[in-house]
C-alpha cells in the first residue's frame, strides 16, 4: 500500500513540472506543418549563413545540430543526434522505469504526445517512445539592427537611440587595427584575384585570335601554294602544249620532207629509167647499124671507095660504148644526199645493200635491225661514220667480219642496243665509239687493246662497277681524251684512266668517296662531273686535287654536302654545287684558287645568311663574273657584293629576303663607279619594293636587268 501511494507522488510532482515548462515554452508548430516548412526553413537557413556581418550585429543563440528525419506512418521519427540537453550530459539514471510509448528526457519520463522545450528555438515531441526534436526558423528581418528579448529565441527590430546604455551594450566592440588589416588584405587578394582571372581571360582572348590569325596565314599560304601549283601546272601545261605543237610541227614537216623526198626518188627512178630505155634504144640502134655496115661490107668491093667530099663517116668502134652500173633501189624511207645514205626510222629490219664509192656516212638510227652479217658495208669501203643507235642488235649478231673492210671507219655508234660486251674486231682506225644504254656488264684487259686512236668513248647506262671493270682496261687507250661513265654503279673513282684523259663524266653513280690517290695520273684532266652522287665532303680526301695544274671544272650537284668544300684545285673557275644541303660557305675556302674563281652555283640549298661573312668570297671579290644563290634560305642580301668588281649576273630570287639596303650592290663612297652587273634575280622575295632606296641600285647601268616582280605577301 505505500509503495502505490508512493508512486502516485512522484507521478503528480512530473505532470507539475511538466505543466510548468509547458506554460514557459512559446506553442509549436505541428508535425505535419513542420514537415511542409522543412524546405522553406533549409532555405532561409542557407540565407541566414551568407548574411553580411551587418545582420549579424547582435549574438544569436547557436542552433543545434540537426540530423536527418525519417517519416514514418505518418509520424516523425527522431534521428537528431541527442537534441535533448544539448551541450549538456545527459544522466546516466531514471528517476522511474519506462514504460512502453514513454520517453525519458533529463531524467524525467515523458507520456506520449507530450511536447516540451529543452533550449529556446528547439520544441521537443514523444512519440511511441521516440523523442522528435525540431529548431525554429526566425523570420529574415531587413533592419539595421536587431535584439533577441530575455525568453525569445528570434531577434526582432530595434530603434536606435542616442546614448542609450543597453545599445552599447549589445553593439559590437569596434574591429582592432589587425582585423581591419586582414579584411583589407582579403579584400586587395580577392582584387588581385579578379584581376588575375580578368587577365587570364585575356590571355586566353588573345592566344585564340593568334591562333585564328595563325589558321588565317596558314590557309592563306596554302592558298597561295595552291595558286602557285596552279600557275607551275598550267605552265607545264602550256609547255606541253606548246612542245606538241613543235612535235606536231616537226612531224608535219618531216613527212613532208620525206614526201618531198619520196617524190625526187619517184622521179629519179622514172629518170633512171629513161635513161635506161634510152641506153638500151640506143644499144639496138648501134647494133643494127653495126648489121647494116656489115651487110654493106659484104655486098662492096674489097677495094676501097675514094671519098666524096660532101659525105664524112665516122670510124666504127670495135667495141660497144661502156654502161655505168645501175644501182639497186633503195628501201622506203632512205635517201641518198650528197656522201650520206640516210635511212633513220625506216622500220628497216636488215641493212640494205648500197653500193657506192663515195658515200662516207650511213645513218641506221631507230630501226628494227637484228644483225649484222659479214658484207653488211662491202659496198661502201670508204665509210667514215656509221650510226647503228637504237636497234635490236646483241653482241652474238655482230659478225667477226662486219667492221673489217672499212680501213677508214672513225665513228661507231652502237647506242640503244642489248650488247653484253664491247664488240671485237673493231677497226683501229675509230676515234668515236659510243656503247651508251646497253646491257655490258664487264670490261677486260685486251677487249680495248685494238683501238689506239680512240679519242672519245662512252659507257653510260650499262652495268659497270669497279668489280667487273679490270685496272688495266683503259691503259691501252693512249689517245683517249672524252670518258663518259655515267648511270653505272660504281661507288669509287675507276682505278687505272689514262694520262690523256681531259673529261671525265660519273653522274649518276653511287660514288661515296674520292680518294688521295684517284686521279694521281690523269694530270690533264681539266672537268669532272659527279653529280648525283652519295659524296660528303668529309669523304673528300684534302690531296684528291688540290694540286691539279688544269682541272679548272668540277660538278658536285645533288649530293650530301653541308657545306663548300675545301682543298678545291687551286686553277678551279667552274664550281657547280647545285641541289645539296649546304648550310654555310666556309671562310678562306676559295683563298688559294688563282686566278680565281670565275662561276659559282649554290642553288637549291639551305643556306642562311649567317652562314656566310665578307670573309667566305675571299679570294673570288676580283674573279666572280657569275653567282647563283637562288632557291636557298637567306634573309639578308649577302654582304660584300658591291666589292664584286666582276660579277655580271647574280641569282638572288626564292630567297627570304626582306630588305634591301642602300649600300647592297653599290658603293655609296663612289657615286661615280658603275658596276658591271648585267642580270639581277630579287623575285620571289618578300621585298616590298617601295621601301627600297632610290640609290640601292644607282650604279647599275640599266635599270632593265634588275627583275623584283613577283613579291611574295606576308
Amino acid at each position: 500500500m505505500k509503495t502505490s501511494y508512493l508512486i502516485c507522488f512522484v507521478l503528480l510532482i512530473v505532470l507539475h513540472i511538466g505543466f510548468g515548462e509547458n506554460g514557459s515554452t512559446p506553442p509549436s508548430t505541428s508535425p505535419k506543418k513542420r514537415m511542409k516548412n522543412k524546405g522553406a526553413r533549409k532555405n532561409s537557413a542557407n540565407r541566414k549563413s551568407r548574411r553580411q556581418p551587418t545582420d549579424q550585429a547582435l549574438p544569436l543563440a547557436a542552433p543545434a545540430t540537426k540530423m536527418p528525419l525519417i517519416i514514418a506512418d505518418d509520424q516523425f521519427i527522431n534521428v537528431f543526434d541527442s537534441a535533448i540537453g544539448l551541450g549538456e550530459q545527459e544522466l546516466s539514471y531514471n528517476v522511474l522505469p519506462e514504460k512502453k510509448g514513454h520517453c525519458s528526457a533529463n531524467g524525467m519520463i515523458m507520456y506520449d504526445k507530450a511536447v516540451w522545450s529543452p533550449k529556446p528555438c528547439i520544441t521537443c515531441l514523444c512519440s511511441n517512445g521516440k523523442t522528435i526534436c525540431d529548431e525554429t526558423v526566425c523570420p529574415a528581418l531587413k533592419c539595421p539592427k536587431t535584439i533577441i528579448r530575455q525568453g525569445e529565441c528570434c531577434p526582432v527590430c530595434i530603434d536606435i537611440e542616442p546614448n542609450d546604455p543597453s545599445i552599447e551594450e549589445l553593439m559590437p566592440s569596434p574591429r582592432t587595427q589587425a582585423e581591419m588589416d586582414e579584411l583589407l588584405r582579403r579584400e586587395e587578394e580577392e582584387h588581385r584575384e579578379e584581376e588575375e582571372e580578368i587577365q587570364r581571360k585575356e590571355k586566353e582572348e588573345q592566344r585564340k585570335k593568334e591562333r585564328k590569325r595563325e589558321r588565317e596565314e596558314k590557309e592563306q599560304k596554302e592558298l597561295e601554294a595552291r595558286r602557285k601549283e596552279e600557275e607551275e601546272l598550267e605552265k607545264i601545261i602550256e609547255e606541253n602544249k606548246r612542245k606538241a605543237e613543235e612535235e606536231e610541227q616537226l612531224r608535219i614537216e618531216e613527212e613532208q620532207q620525206k614526201q618531198k623526198e619520196e617524190e625526187e626518188q619517184r622521179k629519179e627512178e622514172e629518170e633512171r629509167k629513161r635513161e635506161e630505155k634510152k641506153r638500151q634504144e640506143k644499144k639496138k640502134q648501134q647494133e643494127r647499124a653495126r648489121e647494116e655496115e656489115e651487110e654493106e661490107d659484104d655486098d662492096e668491093p674489097d677495094e676501097e671507095d675514094p671519098l666524096r667530099g660532101d659525105v664524112f663517116r665516122s670510124p666504127s668502134s670495135p667495141f660497144p660504148d661502156e654502161l655505168s652500173p645501175v644501182p639497186a633501189p633503195l628501201p622506203l624511207g632512205c635517201f641518198i644526199s650528197d656522201i650520206t645514205v640516210s635511212c633513220s626510222f625506216a622500220k628497216l629490219r636488215t641493212i640494205p645493200a648500197v653500193v657506192d664509192v663515195k658515200i662516207k656516212s650511213f645513218d641506221l638510227l631507230g630501226n628494227f635491225i637484228t644483225s649484222i652479217p659479214n658484207e653488211a658495208f662491202h659496198g661502201m669501203p670508204n665509210l667514215e661514220r656509221i650510226n647503228l643507235g637504237k636497234n635490236n642488235l646483241t653482241t652474238l649478231s655482230i659478225g667477226p667480219g662486219a667492221f673489217v673492210t672499212l680501213k677508214h671507219l672513225k665513228r661507231l655508234y652502237l647506242d640503244g642496243n642489248a650488247l653484253v660486251q664491247i664488240p671485237t674486231h673493231l677497226p683501229s682506225t675509230l676515234e668515236e665509239l659510243k656503247l651508251n644504254d646497253n646491257n655490258i656488264r664487264a670490261i677486260d684487259d685486251v677487249i680495248l687493246q685494238e683501238m689506239p686512236n680512240l679519242v672519245t668513248l662512252e659507257l653510260e647506262g650499262n652495268h659497270l662497277s669497279e668489280g667487273n671493270v679490270d685496272p688495266l682496261a683503259f691503259q691501252p687507250l693512249k689517245s683517249l681524251s672524252y670518258l663518259r661513265l655515267g648511270r653505272n654503279k660504281f661507288r669509287t673513282i675507276p682505278q687505272g684512266l689514262p694520262a690523256s684523259i681531259e673529261e671525265l663524266h660519273l653522274e649518276h653513280n653511287q660514288i661515296e668517296e674520292i680518294s688521295e690517290t684517284s686521279f694521281n695520273q690523269t694530270n690533264n684532266l681539266h672537268t669532272i662531273v659527279l653529280r648525283h652522287n652519295m659524296l660528303e665532303e668529309s669523304r673528300i680526301a684534302p690531296l684528291a686535287w688540290i694540286y691539279h695544274e688544269t682541272l679548272e671544272s668540277i660538278d658536285l650537284s645533288y649530293n650530301k654536302l653541308v657545306h663548300v668544300p675545301s682543298y678545291l684545285p687551286k686553277p678551279l673557275l667552274h664550281l657547280v654545287l647545285m641541289g645539296n644541303q649546304i648550310e654555310r660557305i666556309p671562310g678562306y675556302v676559295f683563298g688559294h684558287m688563282e686566278p680565281g674563281l670565275e662561276y659559282l652555283y649554290l642553288s637549291f640549298n639551305k643556306l642562311v645568311s649567317d652562314g656566310m661573312d665578307p670573309v667566305s668570297f675571299f679570294g673570288a671579290y676580283h674573279s666572280l663574273r657569275e653567282l647563283f644563290l637562288d632557291h636557298n634560305d637567306l634573309q639578308n642580301v649577302p654582304v660584300g657584293l658591291e666589292d664584286m668588281k666582276a660579277l655580271q649576273t647574280l641569282r638572288l630570287n626564292n630567297n627570304k629576303i626582306r630588305s634591301v639596303s642602300p649600300n647592297c650592290f653599290c658603293n655609296t663612297e663612289d657615286e661615280d663607279e658603275d658596276s658591271n652587273l648585267e642580270d639581277v634575280h630579287l623575285e620571289n622575295n618578300y621585298i616590298r619594293t617601295r621601301d627600297i632606296s632610290p640609290y640601292a641600285f644607282q650604279c647599275i647601268k640599266s635599270y632593265s636587268s634588275i627583275v623584283l616582280k613577283p613579291q611574295y605577301v606576308k
